[in-house]
């Protein structure tokens, strides 16, 4: 039998240890040289009216252009947030978020585990957290990117929108006014009318959007976009004239751009013509991937008798949500949050418990944020919980909004809570910013306002 000294076991066992080492290492570096990297994201092929025109060809150039320099160039990070930008763009534009916000976070979190503060990186992630409704992730990735660069505007409309999600609207503001002195453009003028909107200056918030539109390039989506939002500005003040303008001048610049479309069913829904109404809506449906629009022909289907139709996009709006939710849920960094969405289209289909689920939820979220109240407001009124929804609309209405559905249904829990001099008043308010309301709640507030 072989017997080993103490020194020689030593050796022995350090020889063992050294050997083991040796070839751990070799078969990480084994592993690490035969992993492929992750696989860049690859363009989707637009269909229908989207794959009509010019810009799909010049999009579509451009991004197989960046799609061949990071084949050529894997750790390019450039390209990647360039291609992560354009993806980004193409998600507003087709409507699927879930795949194209997807690909552009994977790209910006490659780039940004290279280079933690490349500041382009920071703000497309901030940007996308605060698109997938992450409010308090897009904010902290906002406040990196302004350490990074505090003299770029866009981070600072970055931090402005953040603040306004979350309730803090003094900050916003402060936010939007650096984003005016660095850079007066669309996006800047754009933040300036959504303030004043929701502070209850009205004609100030058309006036700045017009500047945002005016600033822009014609046809440019961004462009569209501001004029559509300037559209639904004329639309709160009861101006179907101008708002009609707006949808079809951005129709004419840019063919069948779906949230256009959209603009021309609500103008003739307010006029109560339902059925042209139901072929807008169902034209932009058929477009671009939005619950918005299955939400909004729930509605109209129920104006023009017909229940059936009326539910079934009514649960398709809230299967859409439903699966955005489940998404969120399950991927922290990921996945559109839409608990208050879904907390109004459980509303419609009458599952009041959901409905206050999904509001609570998103209360839990962002407590402050003004939209946030006034839902949960309504889901009490619903409820008939009017000592609740009392305190709710408190908070909602605490930066003076003149929004005419949020003054009609504070004058209806007003009302409810035996408050009814100023419910009459908050009602006739409402009214008279906008006569064409959506036609249930103004029903609501005229059947009270003539029994009192």
């Amino acid at each position: 039998m072989l017997y080993l000294t103490f020194n020689q076991l030593n050796l022995v066992r350090k020889y063992i240890y050294s050997l083991l080492i040796v070839l751990f290492v070799a078969a990480g570096a084994a592993i690490f040289l035969t992993q492929k990297p992750d696989p860049v994201p690859q363009l989707r092929e637009r269909h229908g009216d989207l794959a009509a025109g010019g810009e799909w060809l010049n999009t579509k150039a451009a991004i197989q252009g960046l799609l061949a320099q990071l084949r050529a160039k894997p750790g390019d990070n450039k390209s990647k947030v360039l291609l992560a930008q354009a993806y980004m763009q193409e998600a507003r534009v087709t409507g699927n978020h879930p795949y194209y916000d997807t690909a552009a976070m994977q790209l910006l979190d490659e780039a940004l585990r290279d280079d933690r503060d490349n500041f382009e990186a920071l703000c497309c992630k901030a940007s996308l957290s605060l698109t997938q409704h992450h409010f308090s992730e897009g904010l902290a990735v906002a406040e990196h990117a302004v350490a990074v660069n505090s003299n770029n505007a866009f981070v600072y409309g970055l931090l402005c929108d953040a603040n306004v999600e979350l309730g803090r609207y003094p900050e916003a503001i402060k936010m939007a006014d650096k984003m005016n002195q660095v850079r007066p453009d669309l996006r800047s003028y754009s933040r300036v009318s959504y303030l004043r909107e929701i502070h209850g200056d009205l004609p100030g918030a058309i006036e700045a959007m017009q500047m945002a539109v005016q600033a822009g390039y014609i046809g440019l989506e961004q462009t569209e976009w501001a004029r559509v939002t300037l559209g639904h500005l004329y639309e709160t003040t009861g101006d179907l004239k101008n708002a009609e303008e707006a949808y079809r001048y951005a129709l004419k610049v840019r063919p069948h751009y779906a949230y256009a479309l959209a603009g021309l069913g609500r103008v003739e829904q307010a006029r109560q013509n339902y059925p042209e109404a139901i072929k807008y809506l169902e034209q932009a449906r058929s477009t671009v991937k939005d619950y918005a629009f299955a939400d909004e022909l729930a509605d109209l289907y129920h104006q023009n008798n017909q229940p059936f139709k009326s539910k079934k996009m009514a649960r398709e709006a809230i299967d859409m949500l439903s699966a955005a939710a489940d998404e969120a849920e399950n991927n922290e960094a990921m996945g559109h949050y839409a608990d208050r969405e879904l907390a109004y289209a459980y509303l419609k289909t009458g599952e009041l418990d959901n409905a206050l689920k999904h509001a609570k939820i998103e209360y839990d979220r962002r407590p402050d944020n003004i939209d946030v109240n006034e839902t949960m407001a309504w889901v009490h009124y619903k409820r008939g919980e009017f000592p609740e929804a009392a305190t709710y609309m408190k908070a909602a209405r605490r930066t003076n909004s003149k929004s005419p559905v949020l003054l009609c249904r504070a004058g209806l829990i007003a009302s409810r809570n035996g408050q009814s001099a100023e419910g009459q008043a908050l009602i006739k308010e409402a009214l008279a910013i906008n006569p064409y309301l959506s036609v249930d709640l103004a029903d609501e507030g005229r059947k009270l306002l003539a029994v009192r």
